[in-house]
């Protein structure tokens, strides 16, 4: 099933945040349908630095092939503002694809861009925004790639703004919409009210962001097609590798940290170590 058609069932898709093979490996293994590779994972793993436009395009593109090659699940991966105006989100679109992106989600702020959730965005003119997703919906080499719409205008110009700008994001022909940041409860509920029917919505969870962190089942509820939770695995890999570090500094050995930690069969298990070897043995001729 592609994930448009995915999109247009009731039941809400969770994404959950990836950022190389193993994570996307583990996540495919608990069974979700979909992945979401965010820059701000990319950000803090690769360079250990925060989100606030320092990865590249092709940090990007480079790191969804890895993951690509590792599983075939959908894969959303977050194109920021397409690094650049419209020509540069064109070549964004062609290289993702060709990575084997299944959405490109694109945002209204001005490059370089900062973490949804951080102060002091801001943003470009409505109508650039809106060329950007025309000219990358001109340069996708099919229908089924599709275009995640994004704005932060909430924090910036406020709620009717997001609103206003997202039904020109709709007309200049996004598949998904996005509206980033809402403050309560009650402003998720309004996005949903003024979008559902129209065209599949998003939901940020961001833990300790600017919205209330909610469930898929009450964001289903609401009228969401999709839910990501884009940077949890590494702020709950930051935390546990934190704590390992300090142990073995404190400790001089793992032995300590061993319950809270696979040993060298427990992860060759979990990677699938002996059926990669078995394939190159069939490949040999060997049983």
């Amino acid at each position: 099933m592609s994930l448009r058609a995915r999109l247009a069932r009731p039941e809400i898709l969770v994404a959950p945040g990836v950022y190389d093979g193993l994570t996307a490996g583990l996540a495919a293994a608990a069974g979700f349908e979909a992945l979401y590779l965010s820059g701000a994972a990319v950000a803090y793993t690769r360079l250990g630095r925060p989100d606030i436009g320092l990865t590249t395009m092709s940090e990007m593109a480079d790191t969804l092939a890895l993951i690509r090659d590792r599983v075939d699940l959908p894969v959303v991966i977050d194109a920021d503002t397409g690094f650049g105006n419209a020509l540069n989100a064109q070549r964004t679109m062609r290289v993702y694809e060709r990575a084997g992106a299944n959405a490109l989600q694109v945002e209204d702020q001005t490059y370089p861009k900062r973490c949804g959730h951080l102060a002091d965005k801001s943003l470009i003119p409505k109508a650039e925004m809106a060329g950007k997703i025309a000219a990358m919906a001109e340069a996708r080499a099919s229908d089924e790639t599709l275009i995640v719409a994004r704005t932060d205008a909430i924090a910036v110009e406020g709620f009717s703004a997001a609103v206003d700008r997202a039904g020109a994001y709709i007309e200049a022909g996004a598949d998904v919409l996005f509206i980033e940041a809402p403050r309560t409860g009650d402003e998720l509920a309004r996005v949903a009210a003024e979008f559902r029917g129209r065209i599949p919505l998003l939901a940020n969870m961001v833990e300790g962001g600017a919205t209330p962190v909610q469930g898929a089942a009450d964001l289903e509820a609401l009228g969401f097609s999709l839910v990501i939770f884009p940077g949890g695995i590494v702020r709950a890999l930051a935390r546990v590798a934190q704590e390992y570090y300090g142990s073995l500094k404190a400790h001089g050995s793992n032995r300590p940290f061993a319950e809270r930690m696979f040993d060298f069969a427990g992860l060759n298990r979990v990677i699938g170590t002996e059926e990669m070897l078995a394939e190159g043995r069939r490949f040999e001729g060997k049983p």
